[in-house]
């Protein structure tokens, strides 16, 4: 058995890599042909053009991994059934669970694959998108929004009306304690930069308010050097600055933002949770379209792939979704996070015991 293993194995990595290169191109050429007029009129150099395909093309490998694993093995497999090449196997005294190792062992190989570009390589290509579309095809726009809020602490809160990146400058900015719905504290100022030298935040004309448990306190000044949980990047992240970190960075971040209470941090423990969840999505699927491909059928595999096409969106749809519940709030985000591996596995066991092979 292990030449028809390393077979197996030739057979579904190379089908496995055909697909992904055919898909993410057909994706690649749509793309460029949707934005080929802004790509003209935004003067964008060919060489981040084809840059920003190389990092898109990553993004798409790591979105269509469901799809293409899935096409893939039901592709061999139908087509080994078609030549009663597995009853053959079958018959020789070969177990059904025996035949499932060398797919398997293929897709534990592409889901390590999937680990290791999940969380070094993706993020890079991921910032890489993020940043071309900032500067080319989002050119004009502000680099910064207004009204700024963050929370820097577990009762503190930050405003700022607007940040300037490039001289890290912020305007009319407060600082609020709020502990139980009262007011603690608000301290204001018209102007406050970052002091790249003694690496605190300087406030211009700031005013300090103070609730007392008999009257207020305020007092006033000019210039006030203070240290804040916070630096300049914080007030300029993408949306997405979650999908841009690497692994051991995104597992720091989650440790700054637990230590300042920060409400977004659900985004970056969910991201992780992800990424350890996804690799495991190769094998499951891989184990139930070996189960519903290998009986020979007589329509050919066309029926089987096509299956493969539909139980891969239903995956993805459902994986999408599980996020989307688990970011708005979901009180056990890993567990929503990992249902549409629970349910895929579930249904690959059913089938297991009611498919005929």
């Amino acid at each position: 058995m292990k030449i028809l293993d390393k077979l197996i194995i030739k057979e579904f990595l190379k089908t496995y890599f055909f697909v992904v290169v055919m898909l993410i191109l057909i994706v690649l050429v749509l793309d460029f042909t949707e934005k080929n007029d802004t790509y003209i009129r935004n003067a964008v150099p060919a060489g981040e053009i084809f840059k920003y395909m190389g990092n898109y093309g990553l993004y798409l490998n790591n979105l269509l991994t469901p799809i293409t694993v899935f096409i893939a093995v039901i592709f061999i497999t139908s087509k080994m059934a078609g030549r009663t090449e597995i009853i053959a196997i079958l018959s020789s005294g070969v177990s059904f669970v025996r035949l499932l190792r060398p797919f398997l062992f293929a897709a534990a190989m592409i889901g390590a694959i999937s680990f290791l570009l999940n969380g070094w390589v993706l993020p890079v290509a991921t910032a890489g998108v993020t940043q071309f579309r900032i500067a080319y095809l989002d050119k004009g726009k502000a680099s910064t929004d207004p009204n700024i809020h963050i929370k820097v602490g577990p009762d503190a809160y930050a405003y700022l009306n607007r940040f300037y990146k490039a001289s890290n400058t912020g305007y009319y900015f407060t600082l609020e304690e709020i502990r139980d719905g009262q007011l603690l504290s608000k301290l204001s100022s018209d102007r406050i930069q970052w002091d790249t030298a003694k690496n605190v935040w300087r406030l211009e004309n700031w005013r300090l308010r103070k609730i007392l448990e008999r009257g207020e306190e305020y007092t006033v000044g000019e210039k006030l050097d203070t240290i804040l949980s916070i630096t300049p990047s914080d007030f300029d992240l993408p949306e997405n600055h979650h999908e841009t970190l690497k692994l051991p960075e995104l597992s720091r971040q989650i440790k700054v933002l637990e230590d300042r209470g920060a409400d977004n941090v659900s985004f970056y423990r969910i991201e992780r949770y992800v990424r350890f969840m996804s690799p495991f999505a190769a094998l499951i699927l891989t184990f139930i379209g070996v189960i519903m491909s290998a009986r020979k059928t007589r329509g050919g595999s066309g029926f089987q792939i096509a299956m493969g096409f539909l139980l891969a969106f239903v995956y993805i749809l459902l994986f999408i979704l599980s996020r989307t519940f688990a970011e708005g709030g979901s009180p056990y985000p890993i567990l929503s996070v990992w249902l549409p591996n629970i349910v895929f596995a579930l249904t690959g066991l059913v089938l297991y015991k009611t498919v005929p092979r």
